[in-house]
């Protein structure tokens, strides 16, 4: 008998409608991703890109606290053993524990899981065929695709090393953190997404450093004309950064430039360094056959639905919004995505 609901993806989106969907009696099988090389250097382990943070102070009904003994007391010990120690003193939630706690949610609901990557998708005819890199194919009769959306980093080897010590690729997620206040930060980019970064971190850093690689913005008149007239923001033009710099116990504390002009180089003190070069899609193992974007995001034909553009086929999260990109509105769209189709089961009888 083929699945109900079979959901690709383990970030807020994939767990908001496994919770949904089970509630609902659908019996839903998550395809979480598989912990490997290739994912880890990708940025596509399982738990999204929300338990490669720290501190998440912006997801509703966290507020900072004594979360240890919460955290010992909700989450499967066979889990607890993989994620850092919990911290003893009050703290907002961080990411790992977060997601963490979504994936038990889901799970005490009876969502099942299987721990492997979602190699190829055969979206024909019904029932749709789920492969898998370890051999397995399911069939399933509604699918919800929550595989999320990659951040674009520069790939240099010390950006590696100062992740979540400095370096950042969401403003929103972790601009209000303590390392980041009063102090100068970087944001690397030139379109309208990196000037928005670089705007809103001045509600907490001390100067924000504009770096682009040329001596003009790609961004937006409107937008260029707000960078240029923050006083706070203060646009490096026609540098590279080289490497990012720092040490075991104060994590970040510099760049290093270099001029695209006359290969010059100079340094930059700084706390944190934000990429803001865009984010690539986990689409390619749908092999063209849903509509996209293109930047390769999920098409959805309708305004506040999350259908796509084969019926039964349901896309959630930041594989299909290039534009929100929170937990938050994740989470939402997943609840969504899992209503969705419950209502389209329902109304081929198969619910």
């Amino acid at each position: 008998m083929p699945e109900h609901v079979v959901i690709i993806g383990s970030g807020p989106a994939g767990w908001a409608a496994a919770i949904y969907a089970a509630r609902a009696n659908l019996k839903p099988l998550v395809f979480e991703g598989a912990i490997t090389e290739e994912n880890r250097v990708n940025g596509t382990l399982p738990l999204g890109q929300l338990a490669l943070t720290t501190e998440v102070e912006n997801y509703p009904g966290f507020p900072t606290g004594q979360l240890d003994q919460f955290l010992k007391t909700a989450i499967d010990e066979s889990r607890l053993q993989m994620m850092p120690p919990a911290a003893t003193e009050p703290h907002a939630v961080e990411g790992p524990e977060l997601m963490e706690l979504m994936r038990q949610q889901a799970v005490n609901f009876g969502t099942r899981v299987i721990t492997d990557d979602v190699i190829k998708i055969e979206l024909g005819a019904q029932p749709f065929v789920v492969a898998t890199r370890q051999g397995q194919a399911v069939q399933t009769l509604t699918l919800i695709i929550a595989t999320g959306a990659r951040a674009n980093y520069l790939g240099l080897p010390s950006e590696q090393e100062y992740k979540n010590r400095g370096v950042s690729a969401c403003a929103v997620c972790d601009g209000a953190l303590p390392r980041f206040r009063n102090r100068p930060v970087v944001v690397v980019g030139g379109g309208d997404s990196a000037i928005e970064e670089a705007s809103y971190l001045t509600k907490y850093a001390s100067v924000v450093y504009l770096v682009h690689r040329r001596d003009e913005l790609r961004a937006s008149r409107i937008m260029r004309e707000r960078a240029v007239n923050n006083r706070k923001i203060e646009i490096v033009w026609s540098h590279v950064v080289e490497q990012v710099v720092g040490n075991p116990r104060d994590g970040m504390t510099a760049v290093r430039l270099r001029s695209t002009k006359d290969e010059s180089a100079r340094e930059l003190a700084a706390t944190g360094m934000f990429l803001a070069i865009g984010h690539t899609p986990n689409t390619g193992f749908l092999n063209h056959q849903l509509a996209l974007t293109d930047k390769g995001y999920i098409v959805l034909p309708e305004p506040f639905r999350t259908w796509t553009s084969v019926a039964g086929v349901f896309a959630a999260g930041d594989v299909a919004d290039d534009y929100y990109r929170q937990a938050i509105t994740s989470a939402g769209s997943g609840c969504r995505a899992a209503l969705d189709a419950e209502r389209y089961l329902a109304l081929h009888d198969e619910a």
